[in-house]
């Protein structure tokens, strides 16, 4: 029986999809439930399952096709796995003793510089700056000739491809960011000794427990989720001349994948205790590398945390990841000296920024609210103690 195999119903803010690979060609026996293709879309990748047991029969949308809900994407047809064959097994016979080949020529030494070029040639390699040892000689006795030369020099020094329908997307937003909103970036520095030290003594006990690393990040969550408490614009949003507060702390976490840079979310982080949000973030970018985040996964955030210093960067300034108003970077923590109780010594430092919409925030609020966080991280046990 031939079954049609359509593209799933998308998600309502997704309008359409781009095949991005056939994991199977026609011919080829599926598994019910194994993956056939993979559908790109502006936030996730989604899989297509095979029905039934079965083997496609047509490719309808071959890779690179755009897609929309309910489209056919092949013709599959039901039918069960092909039987393994036995192989005969046969008395092994004794192959003739083949003749001794003649010994073969030894090759022509190829020239490695342009001494071994025709002038032609060597007027090609140095008008394009060419490295002789790379070109191969044709000629008698490996002679480099002109149109070893312009081969070379017409081999294309750039690659042109397209862009993935996630990183279209990402440029996107970004110029939208820029356009609509007028964002200023404020910064401030943290001494992250007391959270290190909290780390290193606990962190057997809590894998123990919880069954997942005690992570810097959940610190910077928890201190966000608490900062916001205090200061709500910064969880707000604008929608045309309203803005918009929201009740809940939904918390993006920039994640970075094999597409690219994803923000997954964890919601209501005002509910979650630190090994909830080490949980959570393990589990997404675990999922971000497999390409498995769902949609659901990446909507809802009312403020997003990224950290570049997962790269090594000291200082940025981070773009809004609109239509939310504010984003906390994080960057490279570096030992540096600092005075504490009128004596130089020197403590695990972070540069923080905090990028905001200064149509509805004010400065005042945004310093203060990068004041509370470096508050909330320098003096951890008040914050865990809810105080």
């Amino acid at each position: 029986m031939s079954i049609e195999v359509k593209v799933p119903v998308l998600p309502e803010s997704v309008t359409d999809a781009t095949v991005a690979s056939w994991h199977k060609k026609v011919g080829d026996f599926v598994a019910r439930d194994d993956n056939m293709v993979d559908l790109e879309t502006d936030k996730v990748v989604l899989e297509v399952p095979a029905p039934v047991d079965g083997y496609i029969k047509e490719i309808i949308k071959p890779e690179g096709e755009t897609v929309g809900s309910d489209e056919v994407l092949a013709i599959f047809e039901e039918g069960e796995a092909p039987a393994a064959t036995e192989e005969k097994t046969e008395a092994p016979q004794t192959p003739a003793k083949p003749a001794t080949p003649p010994p073969a020529a030894a090759p022509a030494p190829q020239s490695t510089n342009t001494a071994g070029a025709s002038p032609s040639a060597r007027k090609i390699i140095a008008e394009n700056d060419i490295d002789a040892s790379q070109v191969k000689g044709t000629g008698r006795g490996g002679r480099i000739t002109k149109p070893d030369a312009v081969a070379v020099a017409n081999t294309p020094m750039e690659e042109r491809v397209p862009m993935s329908r996630l990183r279209q997307k990402i440029a996107q937003r970004m110029v939208d960011a820029q356009s609509t909103a007028a964002m200023l970036t404020s910064f401030n520095e943290v001494d992250l000794q007391a959270v290190m030290d909290i780390r290193a003594k606990y962190k057997e006990e809590f894998i123990a427990k919880h069954g997942v690393k005690l992570g810097l990040m959940s610190f910077f969550v928890k201190a966000a989720t608490e900062a916001l408490k205090k200061f709500p614009i910064i969880n707000a949003s604008t929608e045309g001349t309203d803005i918009i507060y929201h009740k809940m702390y939904n918390i993006g976490v920039a994640v970075a994948s094999p597409r690219g840079l994803v923000v997954p979310v964890l919601k209501n982080t005002a509910a979650m205790s630190l090994a909830d949000v080490d949980g959570g973030i393990r589990d997404f970018a675990i999922a971000a590398n497999e390409g498995k985040l769902a949609m659901e996964d990446l909507q809802g955030g009312t403020f997003t945390i990224t950290n570049g210093g997962t790269f090594g960067s000291l200082m940025s300034t981070p773009i809004l990841n609109t239509p939310q108003s504010a984003i906390l970077g994080m960057h490279t923590i570096k030992q540096r000296p600092v005075v504490v109780d009128g004596e130089i010594v020197a403590r695990p430092m972070m540069y923080l920024a905090l990028t905001y919409d200064h149509r509805i925030i004010d400065g005042k609020d945004a310093v203060q609210f990068l004041v509370a966080v470096k508050e909330a991280l320098e003096d951890p046990a008040r914050m865990l103690l809810n105080l």
